[in-house]
């Protein structure tokens, strides 16, 4: 063969090589290393105008998180891209490196867009994290995922400081978190697909899938994804043979007693996503079906969702625009949700029997699922929610400038704040925490708060200069008022961040409060009368010297005013 004919046919066979990855090689048994998954898109980035690999900000593992832009018209600017109504839809994959479908599925799919075996539409665009666990996809092992049928080797869950990412949306422990925020508001996605892997029971399904709460985004765009949009993705997903059901969030319980919607709290990517309004959803393949098999489902439903979108383009735009607008003049936001056992909807399971044998690990009796002998049955899905904790919207919030580390999350967010140039009195209300409960034990690098009750007054503050006020005339309202009510689910208060308040700083002596203590007495008649009816109503309070002298104490002017004092105004 000529030289140059060979040099041109090493070329092209070595690049043909290099656009298979290394699931696709292996023949669905393996999953690519991070190494390999950024030079597989660097290839790609090259070889197609229609993609764009951009870094964003950096990871605790030392790299920067990129994000892969798919874009039909080649233009990768965000606004431009919501100005043209093009339907945004952002994929997160290996935020849990030990389920790495995603990150083979997205990879062999924008592969096939640039080839054209798929055609993304005009009006569609995406933007991929090929990896958003970078420090868990290096740490790479065979055994942790005990659960799991393959791959063969693949990531760890927690991330380089140890952290379960799918934990940190709200809180922002990680850079990881902080570079996500950056990225998410630079796109403002419409759609939002984070790909998992599920654990728990055994069933025949391959893929389920968690959706938003539908009431948490609202009547006009919660309805539309119940009765619209969602059922279209499980009847296209029924086109391509696989049998989509909801997250089954269940092992060895009663089906008889139906199966519950996963509740997503913001500290989730897709509870996180919801606050902003975006149609957000979680894949989770079924742990025990074949590598291969779950790769190519996850492959299909990302495909089904980018030709649902398409389909469906001009509508879910006006819905998520006028969802918006309702949300801005909302009035009253809650903080928590119950499940309506008085409505359900109905799904066909396809599940396994439970049966039970002898272990020989333990030598007593197991249980497990049959395969020989498996079923389909109609069960409930209790997938209506009651609001709770409902909260009314203030003007505004004061933070007081020492809080910074809020501040920092907030505006990391997209919100707007602004400083007091001068100090101000203000009236405003308040929160005086009342109870509290505090985890025993670490969870993700903290002892978060819960069972949170309070009680509200009202007072004139002098606020200081370089105090930040955060008004509530915003897109992200939602989120505000998730992250800076106390007694939200992942607010900043159950996460810790004012957990100095908890403390009281300053104290006493009692033999030099009795003193005072009694002059405090004589001058406050009403506090006499308090400590009077207190006595009588509770006798073993009556004998407790030290309770009656810290009953006074902490009724006086002596006791400080920041103890048990929220340090987040809200202006009515």
């Amino acid at each position: 063969m000529h030289k140059t004919y060979l040099i041109l046919f090493c070329f092209y066979t070595s690049f043909s090589f290099a656009q298979q990855t290394r699931f696709e090689k292996s023949n669905g048994t393996e999953t690519t290393t991070y190494f390999e998954t950024i030079n597989f898109y660097k290839a790609l980035d090259k070889s197609s105008d229609n993609i764009l690999m951009k870094e964003g900000a950096m990871s605790d593992a030392g790299y920067p998180l990129n994000i892969v832009l798919v874009s039909a018209d080649k233009t990768f600017n965000p606004s431009e891209w919501h100005k043209k109504n093009k339907v945004v839809i952002m994929i997160n994959n290996g935020i849990h490196p030990g389920e790495p479908d995603g990150i083979d599925a997205s990879m062999m799919l924008i592969r096939d867009i640039k080839d054209r075996k798929i055609i993304l539409p005009d009006n569609v665009v995406l933007a991929v994290i090929p990896v958003y666990n970078i420090g868990g996809c290096l740490n790479r092992n065979a055994v942790t995922r005990v659960n799991q049928n393959g791959p063969v080797e693949y990531g760890f869950r927690g991330n380089s400081q140890n952290l379960d990412l799918n934990r940190d949306f709200t809180k922002n422990d990680s850079k990881e978190a902080k570079a996500f925020a950056k990225l998410f508001h630079w796109l403002n996605p419409d759609i939002f697909i984070d790909n998992h892997v599920s654990d728990g029971a055994d069933y025949q399904h391959t893929m389920t899938l968690i959706t938003t709460q539908y009431e948490k985004l609202g009547a006009t765009a919660g309805t539309w994804l119940r009765n619209v949009f969602e059922p279209q993705i499980y009847a296209g997903m029924k086109e391509k043979k696989w049998d989509l059901i909801p997250y089954v969030e269940f092992d060895g319980a009663d089906l008889n007693k139906g199966i519950t919607m996963f509740y997503e709290t913001p500290r989730y990517s897709s509870g996180y996503a919801a606050l902003f309004g975006t149609f957000s959803f979680i894949p989770e393949t079924h742990m025990l079906k074949p590598y291969k098999e779950r790769v190519l489902a996850t492959n299909d439903l990302m495909e089904t969702f980018i030709n649902k979108a398409s389909s469906n383009a001009t509508e879910l735009l006006f819905i998520r625009k006028k969802a918006a607008a309702e949300m801005l003049v909302q009035k009253q936001f809650p903080l928590k949700w119950n499940i309506d056992k008085t409505k359900n909807s109905s799904i066909t399971f396809k599940g396994y029997e439970q049966d039970s044998a002898l272990s020989e690990t333990t030598g007593l009796t197991k249980m497990f699922y049959n395969r020989k002998k498996p079923y389909s049955k109609e069960v409930k899905f209790f997938n209506y929610f009651k609001p709770e904790n409902v909260i009314e919207k203030p003007k505004a919030y004061i933070i007081p400038a020492g809080w910074y580390d809020v501040v920092e999350r907030l505006e990391l967010n997209g919100i707007k704040t602004h400083r007091l140039l001068n100090d101000t009195l203000i009236p405003v209300s308040f929160y005086k925490i009342d109870e509290y409960k505090s985890r025993s034990i670490p969870y993700e690098k903290h002892h978060g708060n819960y069972a949170v009750k309070t009680t509200k007054f009202t007072e004139s503050k002098t606020f200081l200069k370089g105090d930040y006020v955060v008004e509530l005339n915003q897109p992200g309202n939602r989120y505000i008022i998730e992250m800076l009510e106390p007694t939200g689910d992942d607010s900043f208060f159950a996460w810790n961040f004012f957990d100095a308040i908890l403390q009281q700083k300053e104290g006493y002596s009692d033999y030099r409060w009795e003193d005072l203590a009694a002059d405090v007495l004589k001058k406050d008649v009403v506090l006499q009368q308090k400590l009077k009816a207190k006595k009588t109503a509770e006798p073993e309070f009556a004998k407790n010297e030290g309770a009656i002298l810290n009953y006074i104490y902490k009724n006086s002017v002596y006791y400080e005013k920041a103890h048990m004092r929220y340090p987040v105004y809200r202006v009515e």
